[in-house]
């Protein structure tokens, strides 16, 4: 195609309107909720410019760029309000248009009314693909567009040619991490550093975080883990001219992957009942809800389903109504129209750990604000800031108080608090026993010394092999070890255990006894005889997901046990497995003394 023919084509897209707006949602996992869209655009489909990227080129190189940017930002608003898609609206915008002479200032805001939207519902995304040579001009511009009420946000982030520094310049409410850095994160210990980084970053600067680019599951677990509550990808939903994504199917969607740890116990300890304020309870009445109880903070805001949808702050109504003439403005206003829309609301199962992790992360989340808890969308009540925290803090106070000494590994009160959370909670899982085998005269022989290496090897090696959110290990005492797996993979996991404990060992032994395949030591009544190598020893009870298993905590670490006994009479390395069932019929003694 040549040059005049590609021009020929763009004059003709721009003058017939010939462009498709595709819409791709940005979603909170933690409140599984639906936050926005981003507008996409694509050439039409018999077209050379069909793809986004030739046709912005072409409109860049031909100086067409801001008659195209218009023309898209148009096609979005529209269908964004005809589709009634709600949240926030992402609109692409390249800097450089901005700063164009024959950019349209003020068609944007004229469009927003005219199709019954506020500039509040609209982000203007900052698009960045070749280097930005006045950055006090594009300030000025953006400032232009804030001080109209639009909300600003740099896409990309890490991938463009000065994205960190026009951060820092332009100070934009949301940035989007390049997808490069998304790409399986969960498998890159670098690009978690990375994302980690830009976490603290936001933090600092109150901005938003946004990754996009998720195509896997355990990506979004991963991003979860770290506290990255919004994220957008294929593997929600492609862009599309009329989304199906909905708080059902999202919902059903996070569910079905969403990884629960075994000592989370959920949110309902926290539960703060406050009444909620119905959104269209006037701004005056809130007021006086807030001088009888004086020792509120926030107020919940809920719609006539009772579904929350925004949170008001005390500190920052009462300040907006000291103003002048603020009560005559604002009074008989509906409280909707001053609450706070990203109020941060989550489900009353969510796990106290994740929560944390958000709270911690969220970028404009305060100390003194509340946040919403809720069970399947309905108004449970409110949840403090200071009390996740105090709760973190407790728990891992009382796990190093429990921790062995030695290895630091979580200690019997732990492991029972993680038995009986599998219990209550029907969550199912493999509880692995693993015993030493040799390890008492390989102690006498080598010394204790070579023993606490073993042994701290060992915890290392089980730290490692352990998904952190899913999984749990603790030190029972001595060369004991507990080992609970709700990892699809558990038998690999095993597998590899006994790998990486192999290749441990063997800097351990004298070369003599590892070519011989055994040492000498004396027995308990003091004989000498022959010992093989050290090998592990695996009882493994598998517990189903039930609540209604009839079992206690005791009785199935009893049970784990008597698997391991098992194991330990079979040579080298072995594993013996049994349903929790067969195991209590294995057991009836000790299944009838309960």
């Amino acid at each position: 195609m040549t040059l005049s023919q590609q021009l020929d084509e763009l004059l003709r897209i721009i003058e017939n309107g010939a462009i498709s707006t595709l819409f791709q949602p940005i979603v909170s996992g933690v409140e599984k909720n639906i936050i926005g869209y981003e507008a996409l655009t694509r050439g039409p489909s018999n077209s050379p410019l069909h793809s986004p990227l030739t046709l912005f080129a072409a409109a860049a190189h031909f100086g067409k760029l801001t008659e195209l940017e218009f023309l898209c930002r148009r096609s979005a608003l529209t269908r964004f309000a005809e589709l009634k898609l709600g949240g926030l609206l992402f609109i692409n915008v390249t800097p450089g248009s901005l700063l164009e002479k024959n950019h349209y200032a003020g068609e944007t805001l004229s469009i927003i009314h005219e199709v019954g939207l506020e500039p509040h519902d609209v982000v203007i995304e900052l698009t960045e693909h070749l280097p930005i040579n006045d950055v006090e001009l594009l300030q000025a511009a953006l400032q232009h567009y804030r001080s109209m009420g639009f909300s600003i946000a740099i896409d990309d982030l890490g991938a463009g040619y000065s994205s960190l520094r026009l951060w820092t310049e332009l100070q934009p409410d949301y940035v989007k991490i390049d997808r490069h850095f998304i790409d399986s994160i969960d498998k890159d210990a670098v690009k978690r550093e990375f994302v980690g980084s830009i976490l603290s970053m936001a933090k600092a600067a109150r901005a938003y975080v946004i990754a996009e680019g998720i195509e896997r599951a355990e990506e979004f677990n991963t991003l979860s883990d770290m506290g990255v509550d919004w994220v957008q990808g294929y593997w929600l939903e492609r862009p599309s001219a009329q989304p199906v994504l909905d708080k059902v199917l999202l919902s059903s969607k996070i569910d079905d992957v969403a990884r629960k740890g075994i000592l989370e116990a959920g949110l309902h300890s926290l539960v703060i009942p406050v009444d909620a304020v119905h959104q269209s309870q006037t701004v005056n009445d809130v007021l006086q809800r807030f001088q009888q109880q004086p020792s509120l903070n926030s107020l919940a805001v809920v719609d006539d389903n009772g579904t929350p949808v925004g949170t008001v702050h005390c500190h920052a109504l009462s300040q907006t109504m000291l103003k002048p003439y603020a009560k005559e403005l604002h009074g008989r206003k509906s409280i909707a129209q001053m609450m706070d829309r990203e109020a941060l609301i989550v489900d009353v199962q969510q796990s106290l750990q994740r929560v944390s992790r958000l709270l911690t992360s969220r970028a404009r989340q305060r100390l003194e604000e509340d946040f919403i808890i809720a069970r399947d969308d309905t108004y449970l009540g409110l949840g403090r800031v200071i009390d996740v925290l105090r709760q973190i803090t407790e728990l891992q106070i009382r796990q190093a108080q429990s921790a062995n000494p030695l290895t630091l590994l979580p200690g019997n009160v732990s492991i029972q608090e993680c038995l009986e959370r599998i219990l209550t909670s029907g969550l199912g899982a493999r509880l692995c026993y693993i015993d030493l085998d040799s390890f008492k005269p390989f102690n006498d022989i080598y010394g204790y010394g070579k023993g606490d290496e073993v042994l701290l090897g060992l915890a290392q090696i089980l730290r490692d092999l352990c998904d952190s959110d899913c999984d749990f290990v603790g030190h029972i005492g001595g060369d004991d070890f507990m080992l609970v797996l709700r990892s699809a993979d558990w038998l690999h996991r095993l597998e590899s255990l006994n790998q990486q404990f192999q290749q441990l060992c063997r800097k351990l032994y004298k070369q003599d006894d590892l070519a011989s395949g055994g040492f000498e030591a004396p027995d308990r009544d003091g004989n000498w005889r022959r010992y093989p190598l050290l090998n592990l020893s695996i009882g493994v009870l598998t517990v189903p997901a039930s609540r209604e298993s009839g079992v206690t905590a005791k009785e199935l670490a009893e049970l784990a046990s008597h698997h391991k006994h098992k194991a330990k009479r079979q040579s080298g390395f072995s594993i013996v497995e049994s349903t929790l069932a067969d195991a209590i019929d294995e057991n009836p003694s000790l299944y009838a003394a309960s």
